[in-house]
């Protein structure tokens, strides 16, 4: 049986409503033999409350969340010193690895990633330190972020104004890039991640990084891209919603 590597937002919820389907998609995963692995993005959210909010629409995931907050803490070392313009999720996963974390002053590197209380004071903290020599590191570069209501500003568009007010590149670690994937491939082996099915709804983040890991990738329409937009990468499978995507695994795959 071969992991099921399946995105949160715009796959099995949007801002936590789960979309139709998506609950019993997974249980029926589960119960014909795959692990499934729940590879986000959203590095708000500590990696326990992304368990307790998949618990409450009836999806077990304890062990089961990659976040790109993890993925962003593993690009630094332990004792190095951190300015957090981020969420506590993204603390969670420095403090977990042994950083210091601060939110003013110089720093080793500056970790960016979306947060609601973003504002013009944080903008500046976090390019002044970039501008004293921290390395600028984005959990995503998502620009958008898919809710009941339309897409709102994400992760990357935070990351964006802190690049440009900085003046320099910004190192990424969530999908599609490779301290994500080798996130994946430490929780199930190579082999394993490239016999995979990636399902998302983003070519751009989750498509690339079906190709990252090497695997298959399966597009839902339920999320930020619009139905009738040309798929770059070409998935290999596409599908309303995650429940159609399960219709083919379980059948034909």
């Amino acid at each position: 049986m071969f992991p099921v590597f399946c995105d949160l937002d715009g796959v099995v919820w949007l801002a936590h409503r789960p979309i139709p389907g998506s609950v019993q998609a997974i249980a029926r995963l589960r119960a014909a033999g795959h692990r499934v692995l729940f590879v986000t993005n959203n590095s708000a959210a500590t990696v326990a409350e992304q368990v307790e909010a998949l618990g409450r629409i009836g999806i077990p995931a304890e062990g089961d969340v990659l976040t790109s907050a993890r993925a962003a803490a593993l690009l630094l070392q332990p004792g190095e010193r951190v300015l957090a313009c981020a969420g506590e999720g993204v603390i969670e996963a420095l403090d977990d690895r042994g950083i210091e974390v601060v939110f003013d002053g110089d720093a080793d590197a500056v970790v960016v990633g979306w947060h609601v209380t973003f504002d013009y004071a944080g903008l500046t903290r976090a390019a002044r330190a970039v501008n004293r020599g921290a390395r600028l590191i984005g959990t995503n570069d998502d620009v958008t972020y898919p809710t009941p209501d339309g897409p709102i500003p994400g992760g990357g568009a935070i990351l964006a104004a802190v690049v440009a007010a900085a003046g320099v590149p910004a190192e990424v670690a969530g999908k599609p890039y490779e301290p994500m994937a080798s996130l994946v491939r430490a929780e199930v082996g190579d082999a394993a991640a490239r016999a995979g099915v990636m399902v998302g709804d983003r070519p751009s983040t989750d498509g690339r990084f079906a190709r990252t890991l090497g695997c298959r990738y399966a597009h839902v329409w339920s999320g930020v891209t619009r139905r009738g937009e040309v798929l770059d990468p070409v998935p290999d499978l596409e599908a309303d919603d995650l429940a159609g995507v399960v219709d083919s695994l379980v059948t034909e795959w």
